[in-house]
């Protein structure tokens, strides 16, 4: 056997172990795949992993999936990013599958599912959270936070998953005359690989008309997803906004707790939260069965984790001079920020709906307040909000 060979078999136990471990999000992520594929395996420097995270940052997609995903191509090329992805998402995803059929069939069955009601709190909180530590990191200067308040505002209001590019690609628009104030980098002429970024339209192209022409649902639920897998920057915290005003709000293809619950429920599992596709995409589908629900979901999370693996691919070949012209560094900062004003819209876009009650409003500020003043995980408030709930029910 090759010493590649055996390199690649290595690594993917590697990442095998870490989606079964990995806790906490991107920042938690972070630390792991540092101590991991940085101190003890010597696949790159600190320096390479810290400036590759923060390019997967500044991308459409998953943050860490694109991470670990970009460092199997480097590491492998193609066919061991693509194996990585896999090993990588799978236990998440089958955990999240597998929690949606569980709540739809209950539902179906009239069982109670009362146990699951003090989760949606605790996600509300989880998500206020959020939109506050992402507000307080990114957003430092005063357009910045206007941009990020007219997000904020015009997210809530409009209600419409076609107003999400629309922001983004404005926010952008809206930094770029600050060019002047980033500093001068000697560049070299970028030579560009388009396969990828052909691949990322083309497959983008093709869903949307063979969805419209068909209406065949499966390949609905993967235009839906892959075009808001397109759109998502800053991680798992953006993810909310699109996906609940899209198939809640705009599509009633959820109900709001049942959408919630599963959000709350992503929280409590390693591994990626972009896992949380597989639980909506099972839901949107479970009118035709647990083979119809299996289906939904690995087009939901195809259809997530497809763009960004593409767009990595495309971009890392030439970031290094990408990166170097000032234009580009001035519109991430409204990028930037209008994801942040999404985060904060979509807080409340949760809180709206959820029951009114006392315990709730308890619920919800506890989860923040231990979130921001403790180290207590977040996987371990969202299981004792569903062993609290099991207790009383």
């Amino acid at each position: 056997m090759s010493f590649r060979r055996v390199r690649n078999i290595i690594f993917l136990k590697d990442v095998a172990m870490l989606s079964l471990t990995a806790f906490g999000g991107p920042q938690g992520h972070f630390g792991m795949f540092m101590d991991l594929f940085v101190s003890k395996r010597g696949y790159l420097t600190e320096e390479d992993l810290i400036e590759l995270f923060a390019l997967c940052q500044i991308l459409p997609g998953p943050t860490s999936t694109q991470t670990i995903t970009a460092l199997g191509y480097k590491i492998g090329g193609p066919n061991l990013a693509y194996l990585t992805l896999l090993v990588w998402a799978l236990p998440a995803v089958s955990i999240m599958t597998a929690f949606a059929i569980f709540v739809t069939s209950a539902e179906a069955m009239d069982v109670s599912l009362d146990f699951l009601r003090f989760i949606e709190p605790i996600a509300v909180g989880i998500v206020a959270y959020s939109s506050y530590k992402i507000s307080v990191k990114v957003v430092n200067t005063k357009v910045g936070f206007g941009l990020m308040v007219i997000s904020a505002i015009a997210s809530y209001a409009l209600k419409s998953p076609y107003a999400f590019p629309a922001l983004i690609i404005l926010g952008g628009l809206a930094t770029t005359w600050k060019y002047k104030r980033q500093p001068i980098e000697e560049k070299e002429k970028i030579s560009i690989n388009w396969s990828n970024l052909i691949l990322w339209i083309s497959v983008l192209v093709f869903a949307a008309v063979l969805g419209g022409v068909t209406q065949y649902q499966p390949i609905k639920i993967f235009e839906n997803f892959y075009r808001n897998g397109s759109l998502i920057f800053g991680g798992g915290q953006v993810l909310v906004p699109l996906l609940y005003t899209e198939f809640v709000e705009f599509k009633e293809y959820l109900t709001s707790q049942e959408f919630i619950s599963g959000y709350g429920f992503v929280q409590a599992i390693p591994g990626p939260v972009f896992s949380f596709s597989g639980y909506v995409g099972a839901v949107m589908a479970k009118e035709f069965g647990i083979g119809g629900q299996l289906l939904g979901s690995s087009m939901a999370v195809a259809g997530i984790f497809l763009p960004g693996t593409f767009l990595i691919f495309f971009i890392i070949r030439f970031w290094e001079q990408l990166k170097k012209y000032r234009i580009v560094k001035a519109s991430l900062e409204g990028i930037t920020a209008v994801s942040a004003g999404m985060v904060i819209a979509a807080a409340f876009l949760l809180f709206m709906p959820m029951d009114q009650r006392p315990i709730n409003y308890i619920l919800l500020l506890s989860t923040v307040g231990m979130m921001h003043f403790t180290k207590v995980p977040t996987p371990l408030i969202v299981l004792a909000g569903l062993i609290f709930g099991i207790v009383i029910a």
